[in-house]
């Protein structure tokens, strides 16, 4: 920090809530300011301070927002600044819901399919019970989980990880939750309500504890994930006992036929399938082609029959999304196990033993790997590029343009990869987006977390259970509230301490410090409550009147937390 500098005191370095900013504590507590003191400075020290300060250095991502905003921009284009990183946050956003959505979903599900999983636990081949618990609950919990990972490796964001999964969670079981009851009112499924909001209630007590704790130990984090898989195994083994009594079993006649008429309606309906993609994309011309027309037919991310039949509105989130489609498509294979093909495509999958190798590489440690000289000569890239380009053309000698060669399972786990080292990317710089925007606006990040990070993550559920409920099945959507939320609470604070964790420090400290992370810790146990108090007093009967009631808590609770972030609301 500056010499002329007064000291701030000494703030713990895995504070999480406290009202001012945790925007760095980690190496400020011993060796200068937090970087949140910047905007207290002049106009004119701002550089200086952000480059003088080691807590102001971003850990991980490609771009050095802070540096961005306070030094290369001017004081007086400040606001321009703030609306481009707006639009940049905006954008990340879609880039984690289309790498979801479009390809590590679908090779999950491929996965699931080559390891004979979805006869048993794959949510496709089960009824709506099992929806949002193992393979699919992973694809769609994907983005929520990274940004918590990626949170959670840096104490001075750790807040947002907390805020972003407990926000969620509140948002999620009143706003959507309440917005399915509106949309149409139907009657719960009472056991599967009953299993998941007990669950859901366990893992908010636990997160509870270990935050009035101010710590979480390597048996707790393991306990997270214990009691998630404890979860699946429980769901797994109430859908054995239910079919049992209905004399059926756990085989499906086909791994991806649904077992209940009701169920194969609604996975009909949810339009969540590996062959989504596909569907898009399909090839117009026969199935003689040059393998050049091939490769421009499968990197084309428009097709154009759609798009003369959609709305302009459509056509314009069409546009942003195109060069992202484009950059995953040529560095991501899907794998398609409901096309006669699988989705072979055999110049752009050879294409992709060159790419998908290279992104991770020089995505992993925001390139750092990649970038290292073996003997100090040749670079890691260099080497994983021969490599890749040898292995790519043997593949294209060897195989043909119209039959997959046998071992094209194995680009489903290269795409599951390639899509995971994509989210992860975006995710750090989604973290260290809404850090910088936190210093800029002097907000804390546990209610960045609970807003923008929530939100952002929630908004693609958030359309599809709505529209899943329009389209008439109110209760796989109501389902998938309440399963996926505890993937993401389990999985997402258990795995992110856990990866915390070295071989000498087997704890990682959280310790709130502020009354907004009890506010926002009660507020989500008092919603679950509430749920499981009045949805049986209905006698499961949902309608307009809970959704009505659910919608008001969320926005009282928001009032509550921004009155408190404001220091409106406060301790004495």
């Amino acid at each position: 920090g500056d010499s002329g500098a007064q000291p701030a005191g000494t703030p713990l370095p895995q504070d999480l809530g406290r009202t001012v900013p945790p925007g760095g504590d980690a190496l400020s507590h011993n060796r200068g300011l937090d970087c949140w003191e910047v905007r207290k400075r002049n106009s004119s020290e701002w550089c200086h301070f952000v480059r003088s300060n080691p807590d102001c250095q971003l850990d991980g991502g490609f771009l050095d927002y802070l540096e961005g905003v306070f030094c290369i921009f001017p004081p007086r284009l400040l606001p321009l600044a703030v609306t481009l990183y707006a639009l940049w946050l905006l954008y990340l956003f879609i880039i984690l819901g289309v790498t979801a959505e479009k390809f590590f979903c679908p090779n999950l599900s491929a996965i699931s399919t080559n390891l004979k999983l979805s006869h048993n636990v794959a949510v496709f081949s089960l009824m709506s019970l099992l929806h949002g618990v193992t393979f699919l609950a992973f694809g769609n919990g994907a983005p929520d989980v990274f940004s918590a990972v990626v949170a959670f490796s840096d104490p001075r964001t750790a807040g947002l990880a907390i805020g972003a999964v407990f926000g969620a969670g509140v948002f999620v079981t009143t706003v959507v939750a309440g917005g399915i009851a509106l949309v149409k009112p139907f009657t719960a499924a009472s056991r599967p309500f009953l299993r998941d909001v007990i669950f859901y209630m366990v893992a908010v007590f636990l997160t509870f504890m270990v935050l009035y704790f101010g710590r979480i130990t390597l048996g707790e984090a393991l306990g997270y994930l214990g009691l998630y898989v404890f979860y699946v195994s429980t769901v797994v083994l109430c859908t054995w006992i239910h079919r049992r009594q209905r004399g059926e079993g756990l085989a499906p006649t086909r791994a991806w036929e649904p077992e209940m008429p009701t169920d194969a309606e609604e996975q009909e309906s949810s339009g969540t399938n590996s062959g989504d993609y596909g569907e898009e994309y399909r090839p117009l011309l026969p199935s003689q082609e040059t393998s050049l027309r091939i490769l421009t037919t499968a990197l084309s991310p428009l097709d154009y029959r759609k798009w003369r039949r959609k709305r302009w509105y459509w056509r314009l989130f069409k546009v942003f999304k195109v060069p992202v489609e484009l950059v995953l498509l040529l560095t991501v294979p899907v794998v398609d196990p409901d096309k006669d093909d699988l989705n072979w495509k055999r110049p752009l999958n050879c294409l992709h033993i060159l790419t998908s190798p290279l992104l991770c590489i020089l995505t992993l440690k925001s390139g750092a790997y990649g970038l290292y000289q073996i003997q100090g000569i040749f670079p890691v890239w260099g080497l994983v590029t021969l490599v890749g380009s040898v292995l790519a053309i043997i593949t294209f000698l060897t195989t043909s343009n119209e039959e997959p060669p046998k071992y094209h399972c194995v680009f489903a786990f290269l795409g599951f990869l390639a899509s995971a080292m994509w989210i992860n990317a975006a995710a750090t710089e989604l973290v260290n987006i809404l850090r910088t925007l936190g210093i800029i606006f002097q907000l804390s990040n546990t209610v960045l977390g609970l807003t923008l990070l929530a939100w952002g993550n929630s908004i693609g559920d958030t359309f599809s259970d709505l529209t899943m409920a329009r389209q008439g099945y109110p209760r796989m959507a109501f389902s998938a509230c309440f399963g996926g939320i505890i993937f993401n609470i389990l999985v997402g604070v258990g795995l992110g301490c856990l990866l915390q964790m070295t071989s000498s420090q087997l704890v990682v400290k959280l310790e709130p410090d502020s009354l907004l992370v009890w506010i926002l810790a009660g507020a989500l146990g008092l919603s679950l409550v509430f749920s499981f108090v009045s949805v049986p007093a209905q006698c499961f009967q949902l309608g307009k009147a809970y959704g009505v009631c659910l919608i008001l808590y969320y926005l009282a609770f928001l009032c509550v937390a921004l009155l408190t972030e404001f220091r409106v609301i406060r301790l004495s």
